[in-house]
């Protein structure tokens, strides 16, 4: 700065961007990388996924040059946290900066595509970051040898944890973690999954048929940029204090830093010191700063000092670099830094810093693991005030009043702490085991023992459960002292932690996090008590126990060897492939994979901006129901960036308040007077950026009251006291099956009105909903829009703007996933942003931020189901009757086709008769909308949950029960009409069999017993369930045009959302013309293009969506190209009189001169007597439930499912793998939750968790099975994109296993009248569920019947 402390010099952002210089200046210092990476280069790899580092899909590698050892430093960042005036003098490479098309394409990305590891492709860019930084850490460490030529120095076990931190709502991950283990020199390659570079069991696995890996073949730091900071070096260090005259300041002594907190201008509340930014990501403040004080640059912030009296870590040490240096030190180091790679993901730790996490916890309410273990590990900490520097114990500085920003932490110091007699354990229990998910409980634990096992110390440490920051428990502390461990202690020590750990009110889960903590002190005093007193024995690499003092306390570590979670990821694929209509059947790999690789491929976001685009937001509700009075804004900042706010006023005359409609009664684009629910439109922000039109939008004061309005309707039971029902047209009601009062007098036992729930689940698409609107001539207007629907789309934009339909122009070209969220609740943003176009006259831009998407996204239907059924004594069914209650929310939308889908999955099984009654309720919530597997999901698992009750109810094993009331054809015709086709067709029966009553599953299950028996804190269980699932085929258009050139134009009502549909038509197209060339249509694969839709150019292309669109969509173009090939076979003909053989340029170049019409169009109809068939599969699944935390682990799932003659096994591999895992986040991790009014508040990842690579089963096998040939499919194909998500059900009936088995042991029962082994378990089952039902004092009971046992025979307890 050089002019004192206030006075800031313009300064300029140097940086480059994939090997390119970059300029940057005037910019705010909250501009975040990301940013400035999407506006002002070409750059459009990194995705803004959901602006908090928890999904990846911004994922670039950084790196900064130091030129006074020259040496380089690279690492992944995620760029949405990022600061752009933190990476001055950086390089940034992206997914295109390590391969693109001109250029050639990166191994990483060729692997991706050849592994089929994308789908959708909005992850694929970040995915591929995360593994090319993973390579470059793993190549840059000189202590491990050169690996074979083609694979990297990574292992296989660093290569599957190398994306735990990125989000894939498509692939199941499993595929991308074969692609990761691909680089790994420890990999067996026969151990990898269905390919593109050898054919499994035909050909060897070899490295030299992947494409070929070199380290630092990638130039990440261009040599002008070194060149640049060498010739800078002594100016830059002249400069007192650099500063950016836009507010970014960056002092380079804690002298200097001083002088700016006495600077006239520096003020608490409009001042940000940084050092990495992520704290952002949880209290996304990063628009409430003006000003920003980067303290990286402070030397003495950066210390690493390692001596015998322990290590310490100076505060803007990264979190990565304490891992680093932690793991090369002794059993208490080691075992931080194990407990810190579970912190966060990869591309966070590398940012985030040790001193910034304990400052968050110091300051305001943050779930610390940091502070937990190093609070534990008796760490002080040095700070300076002002001219003082003082130290305190971690303790004490937690404890004070929460510090200024002037308070600054300069260090961290960790003792040392002898092995002898010292151990320490860490814990914490979170949704995901490996990070990237905020503990529920954490705690970390010291201990000295003398000889003999006597405590003589002892530090107990608790996190995240529901206080400020972590505590030390120490009246248990020093009830511990000086004794020796029996049952007896540990049980009173329990007692005293229940009194200490007490969260605070209103914290969620409550008495399960009391449980955890109980749990994790249970662990460690438990080993503790049982551990061996030789000194070697407690100090060892894997901290591991071993058990001679013959103790009769049963610690959790004494029979579990290995823990399931670090167990390898395997996998299997059985499949045949067909010849018959090649290129048709062959696992061909995704179109445009290579391109989402490298990021080349273009979303509605990654559209460049028009001239004079504008961009908007939306303002909601906050109240479930009031009159809207008026909106303002908090700030005068917010206000001026304003260019005005859209609402209803704003439709033309001869408009609509329109936002979205089908089947009946639409949904208002605006709340006008009234908003009717919590997370309802009340206007559109429209400003400059798309960052101005957010901050306006969450700063905007809406005045609303409920003057004469009626309380809201939230739930199921509201509505049905206030009669408040969606009608359900009777075309669509579905049809009771028998007489049930006769069924239910057949039978031997009854169970009467039970009852099951389901809850909600978020699409978690990862681009959230995206429209770009251009105005054109005439009152004509064009949108680019991200959706499953472009028809209906252009539909409501016309109805909205009061024009014709044809001067609404809708292009889709491809969507960032959709699962039925880009189907009806796409057409909102999609209008609003036509609206403003329209009225402004000016381009028009929305990228909805990922907390708005949640709060309006509505998502799966909640329901609640009570049920009578009755049956015999050998397990047969003979009458069910269903009271079935849905939340709809505000609008029909789809819910009136709820109950048929439902009661269609339900009818999987033979109940005899069946009668239902069904009740969709019309609440004031966010209209529910169809998510994939709409209503079958549920039913299929309402079936089950019943058939499990009555296997309870009569002791008899489940799949006994299941296999009894399987159909048989002539039953399944009962209950499903026509839709049950032939005979032939009918697969169930056999592919149940296969799994369930295998030789292999009875030796699975009589093994899980075994291990139930001998472990008592953990359990397994272990389920079979079928599935049949009804899916229609609709009209779909089709347009095939040959170009003169020989190359070929498809278009399709069907819009590609990740299910493979292009690649499906492109093999299509070319079979279908196949027959116009010598050798078939292979040749032709390469020339088909399939273009973007168009509503202007293919009308009437109808959703994308009940897992049809694919095989329909193929079925119009082969009858496009039967129509080509008709007028092209004479000119072939007479070509090949001339010539043996035609080459496909020359006939087409023939035909062009002859005028032959070379565009084809087809609308394909279904046949009236076949427009719906079934589909089929089973799945088994095996978990281990820990009894301690909840926490579930899946080992192996195996899927059998019907996909008749697959038109591509890999793509529908994909999707069966892809839905079955976003089913296991349905049924067990995914929390939707909402607060008192129905707004949502589980929104964003920080809050909202999908599986990750963490949850996915350890083995995951797939065997596609192929059904008797049935020509009245396309192709005798069926359908895949959603079916196999009700196999996920296996999971959540396995959990209830292993729980049954924890309750028989520990005798645990929800209520008197009930045994422990029945007992309600809805959906989601998460971890606090299954705790819960497994016992929240199941510790304190064993250990009451242990002491009492050692005390005397007869006072133990039953």
């Amino acid at each position: 700065m050089g002019k004192g402390a206030g006075a800031a010099e313009p300064s300029t952002v140097v940086l480059a961007v994939n090997g390119k210089r970059y300029e940057a200046a005037g910019v705010a210092p909250s501009t975040s990388l990301l940013e400035f990476l999407r506006s002002q280069t070409p750059v459009r790899g990194p995705k803004l996924g959901c602006g908090e580092g928890g999904c990846g899909a911004c994922v670039v590698l950084v790196s900064k040059y130091d030129p006074a050892t020259d040496e380089v430093t690279e690492f992944s960042a995620s760029s949405c946290l990022t600061l752009l005036h933190s990476v001055d003098r950086c390089s940034v490479t992206t997914s295109e900066g390590i391969g693109n098309t001109r250029d050639g394409y990166h191994p990483v990305q060729q692997r991706l595509s050849g592994f089929h590891a994308s789908q959708c492709g909005f992850c694929t860019p970040g995915m591929c970051m995360s593994i090319f930084s993973a390579l470059v850490k793993a190549d840059n460490k000189s202590d491990r040898p050169d690996p074979p030529a083609g694979f990297s120095k990574i292992t296989t076990s660093e290569a599957e944890k190398a994306v735990s931190g990125n989000l894939c709502r498509c692939t199941g991950y499993r595929p991308i973690v074969d692609t990761c283990k691909s680089f790994a020199s420890d990999v067996d390659l026969e151990d990898l999954g269905l390919n593109c570079f050898w054919k499994k069991g035909e050909e060897p696995a070899e490295v030299s048929r992947l494409p070929g890996y070199n380290s630092g073949a990638v130039c990440t730091f261009p040599e002008f940029l070194k060149s640049e900071i060498k010739s800078t070096m002594k100016q830059v260090n002249d400069v007192p204090i650099a500063a950016s005259g836009d507010g970014w300041y960056h002092p380079k002594s804690i002298e200097e830093l001083h002088r700016l907190f006495d600077s006239s201008w520096f003020d608490d509340s409009s001042v940000k010191i940084v050092a990495s930014n992520t704290g952002s990501g949880v209290y996304k403040d990063q628009d409430l700063y003006d000003k920003y004080i980067d303290i990286k640059g402070i030397p003495e912030l950066s210390v690493i000092n390692k001596n015998d009296k322990g290590i310490e870590l100076g505060s803007v040490v990264s979190i990565s670099k304490a891992i680093e240096v932690l793991s090369d030190g002794n059993l208490v180091f080691r075992k931080i830094a194990d407990h810190l790679n579970k912190v966060a993901s990869p591309f966070v730790r590398n940012t985030a810093t040790i001193g910034g996490n304990i400052m968050m916890a110091q300051r305001l309410p943050f779930e610390s693991d940091v502070a937990t273990v190093l609070l534990a590990a008796g760490s002080t900490v040095t700070v300076q005030v002002a001219s003082k520097r003082l130290c305190f114990t971690l303790e004490e500085f937690l404890e004070q009043p929460p510090c200024d920003s002037r308070t600054l932490l300069l260090s961290i110091f960790i003792p040392e702490w002898g092995s002898d007699y010292v151990t320490f354990e860490t814990f914490r229990a979170a949704p995901r085991p490996f990070g990237n998910a905020v503990s529920y409980v954490n705690s970390a634990f010291l201990a000295r023992t003398s000889g003999s096992l006597l405590i003589e110390d002892i530090c107990l440490a608790f996190g995240a459960y529901g206080v400020d920051h972590a505590i030390r428990a120490k009246k248990v502390e020093d009830f511990l002292k000086g004794k020796s461990l029996s049952s007896f202690v540990i049980l009173e020590a329990i007692k005293l932690l229940k009194d200490t750990v007490s969260p605070s009110e209103g914290t969620t889960h409550h008495e399960y996090r009391v449980s955890l903590a109980v749990s994790f002190l249970f662990s460690f005093l438990s080993s503790l008590a049982n551990s061996s007193s030789a000194p070697s024995n407690i100090d060892t690499p894997n901290g591991s126990y071993t058990h001679e003092t013959g103790s009769n306390v049963d610690s959790p570590e004494r029979h579990i060897k290995v823990d399931s979670n670090d167990l390898p990821i395997r996998s299997r694929q059985e499949m045949v492939f067909s010849d018959e209509y090649k290129p048709v059947g062959k696992p061909i790999k995704k179109v445009g994979a290579e391109i989402q690789a490298s990021g080349e491929a273009v979303y509605v976001d990654d559209i460049p901006a028009p001239k004079d685009c504008l961009y908007g937001a939306f303002i909601y509700s906050t109240h479930p129901h009031a009159h809207v009075r008026s909106i303002n804004f908090k700030s005068s900042l917010a206000s001026q960036k304003v260019i005005t706010v859209i609402t209803a006023k704003d439709i033309p005359s001869g408009g609509e308040n329109i936002g979205s409609s089908f089947l009946m009664q639409g949904e208002a684009l605006f709340a006008d007077p009234i908003a009717e629910f919590a997370g309802q439109n009340i206007g559109v922000v429209i400003a400059e950026t798309q960052r101005y039109a957010n901050m306006a939008a969450k700063q905007a004061v809406v005045e609303y009251s409920t003057e004469n309005l009626q309380p809201p309707i939230l739930t199921i039971e509201d509505a049905i006291q206030r009669n408040s029902y969606i009608q359900i047209p009777p075309f669509l009601a579905p049809k009771p099956v028998g007489d049930y009062n006769k069924g239910m007098a057949e039978a031997d036992h009854k169970i009467l009105s039970a009852e099951v729930k389901l809850e909600s689940q978020y699409y978690f698409y990862m681009e959230t909903q995206a429209a770009l609107a251009i105005p054109d001539e005439d009152n004509c207007i064009t949108i680019y829009s991200s959706t499953q629907m472009p028809e209906l789309t252009q539909n409501l934009i016309a109805r909205c703007l009061g024009i014709p339909f044809h001067n609404v122009r809708v292009i889709s070209r491809r969507v960032g996933g959709g699962f039925g969220g880009k189907a009806m609740k796409a057409t909102h943003t999609a209008c609003a942003c036509a609206l403003a176009a329209f009225k402004l006259r000016r381009p028009v831009r929305m990228y909805l931020d990922r907390k708005t998407d949640m709060i309006m996204a509505g998502g799966r239907h909640p329901m609640k189901a009570k049920y009578s059924v009755g049956f015999k004594s050998d397990g047969k069914i003979t009458a069910l009757h269903l009271d079935l209650g849905i939340n709809a929310g505000i609008s029909p939308d789809v819910s009136p086709l709820m109950p048929r889908a439902i009661i269609g999955a339900l009818k999987k099984y033979n109940w005899g008769t069946l009668e239902f009654d069904t009740k969709v309720c019309k609440t004031n919530v966010s209209s529910k909308s169809a998510m994939r597997a709409p209503g079958d999901v549920q039913g299929s698992f309402i079936a089950e949950a019943i058939i499990e009750h009555v296997a309870s109810a009569l002791a008899l094993d489940t799949n006994t029960v299941r296999r009894k009331n399987l159909h048989d054809f002539e039953s399944l015709e009962v209950f499903y009409g026509e839709s049950a086709g032939e005979a032939s067709t009918y697969s169930l029966v056999s592919m149940f069999d296969k799994l369930a009553l295998s030789p292999e599953y009875q030796h699975r299950a009589a093994m899980i017993e075994q291990f139930n028996s001998s472990n008592k804190w953990k359990k397994r269980g272990i389920s079979c369930v079928p599935a049949t699932y009804e899916v229609n085929l609709r009209p779909t258009p089709g347009k095939v045009s040959i170009m003169n050139d020989g190359s070929i134009a498809v278009e399709v009502g069907g819009i590609e959302i990740g299910q493979g549909l292009w690649t499906k038509v492109k093999q299509m197209t070319a079979f279908g013309l196949g027959q116009l060339c010598p050798d078939g249509g292979e040749c032709l694969l390469d020339k088909v293009r399939v273009i973007q839709a168009d509503t202007l150019s293919l009308i009437q292309g109808g959703m994308t969506a009940g897992s049809t669109t694919s095989e329909t969509s193929c079925e119009a173009v082969r009858q496009s190209c039967v129509a080509l090939v008709e007028r092209l076979k004479p000119i072939k003909e007479s070509l090949e009189a001339k010539s043996n053989t035609v080459e496909w340029s020359a006939l087409i170049a023939q035909a062009s001169m002859a005028s032959v019409n070379l565009s084809a169009q087809a609308y394909w109809t279904p046949d009236p007597s076949f427009k719906s068939y079934l589909n089929y599969g089973a799945g088994t699944s095996e978990v281990e439930v820990d009894i301690l935390t909840g926490a579930t682990t899946i080992l192996r799932s195996d899927l059998v499912y019907d996909c008749g003659q697959s038109l591509n096994p890999a793509v529908d591999l994909g999707q069966i793998e892809g839905c079955f895992v976003q089913g296991i986040g349905f049924f067990t991790n995914e929390d939707y939750k909402t607060n008192s009014d129905g707004l949502v508040i589980h929104d964003g990842t920080w809050t909202y968790k999908i599986p990750t690579v963490d949850n996915i089963p350890k083995e995951f096998n797939v065997e596609m099975f192929n059904s008797a040939p049935d020509k009245k499919r396309v192709l005798s194909s069926k359908a895949s994109g959603e079916p196999p998500l009700v196999l996920a059900a296996s999971v959540h009936c396995a959990m209830r296993e292993a729980i049954r088995a924890a309750r028989k042991e520990f005798s645990v029962s929800t209520s008197p009248a009930k045994s422990a082994v029945t007992f309600q378990m809805d959906v989601p089952a998460t971890m606090p569920v299954v705790k819960e039902l497994c016992g929240l004092d199941v510790v304190e009971r064993y250990l009451e019947n242990v002491s009492a046992a050692s005390a005397g025979p007869n006072t133990a307890k039953a």
